[in-house]
């Protein structure tokens, strides 16, 4: 080929690589960065959004709702009719909980109360009232109380009490509603609670029992109407190693103060003082948190 066609060849072929780009790359150049187009909002393109899940809901603190066993998990006895103490269970060592109340709400939004005497013949026969108890049927009567719960809601609670303290235990409760002090539940004992064997975890406040005094053969203040037990669970019965219910070793131990624990300073000696009952939390022999009476017995 002559020398002039090839310089010439040459020289095309120089100018077409360079108007294509098709220079040779420096090896240690960046090679260039791709920004993404902007998605349209909505658009399911560009970088992904963090998937959105519902937030679990948080399991309720201990305590603050009854345990499915409760009231089932029955406890071996001994010859005196009581289970031995148990620790108490994580679920119940800051009881802070309400169970459905056993009759209709009273009407109203603040305190309310009822007294029905002597107490109606339906009521006495879903008690453990009976011929040979040391109060007359018709020496008992019924009274329906509003209370604070642990919920901070109003419920409604019934007692069976002698009739010569009705009104008065009526004041007391009023006492209590204005204290806030609360209650998990309020009703009258039947003779199936007597006969139960204990599970150790009742927290019922009541009245009237037809029952001999804990431990003897004498029948207790109750048998009359004329003692109050007020959350028993956290306000346990304490003599030695017996601890009555038997599940509520953590609240014989009086520290910390929880809710629903009675003191020496408190509302609820302060109420039944006013009306000149005394408490068993006040005995030395013996410790009856719960329990309150006429005779201070």
């Amino acid at each position: 080929m002559p020398r002039s066609l090839r310089s010439t060849l040459a020289a095309a072929t120089l100018l077409v690589m360079a108007l294509a780009g098709c220079s040779e790359e420096d090896p240690g150049a960046d090679a260039p960065t791709r920004t993404p187009t902007p998605s349209a909002p909505g658009s399911d393109a560009g970088t992904p959004s963090p998937s959105r899940t519902s937030s679990p809901t948080p399991s309720p603190r201990p305590g603050t709702t009854p345990p499915a066993w409760l009231g089932t998990r029955e406890l071996p006895t001994g010859p005196d009719g009581y289970a031995a103490a148990r620790t108490t269970p994580r679920e119940l060592r800051r009881r802070a909980f309400n169970l459905p109340d056993p009759v209709p709400m009273l009407p109203g939004r603040g305190y309310a109360s009822r007294v029905v005497a002597p107490a109606p013949e339906r009521v006495l026969a879903r008690s453990t009232w009976r011929p040979g108890c040391p109060v007359a049927a018709d020496d008992l009567a019924w009274v329906r109380v509003t209370f604070r719960g642990f919920d901070a809601g109003r419920h409604t609670g019934e007692l069976l009490v002698n009739r010569a303290d009705a009104d008065d235990l009526v004041q007391v409760f009023r006492d209590l509603w204005r204290a806030d002090f609360p209650m998990e539940r309020m009703r009258i004992a039947t003779r199936a609670d007597q006969d139960a064997t204990p599970t150790g975890d009742g927290n019922d406040t009541g009245a009237f029992v037809c029952r001999p005094i804990t431990g003897g053969s004498s029948y207790s203040e109750h048998a009359s109407g004329r003692a109050i037990d007020i959350n028993p669970f956290q306000n346990p019965y304490v003599r030695g190693d017996l601890v009555l219910p038997e599940l509520a070793t953590s609240y014989a131990r009086r520290t910390p103060v929880r809710p629903g624990m009675i003191t020496a300073d408190g509302p609820v000696v302060a109420a039944f003082a006013r009306i000149g009952w005394g408490w068993g939390g006040a005995w030395s022999s013996l410790k009856d948190y719960q329990h309150f009476s006429a005779t201070g017995r």
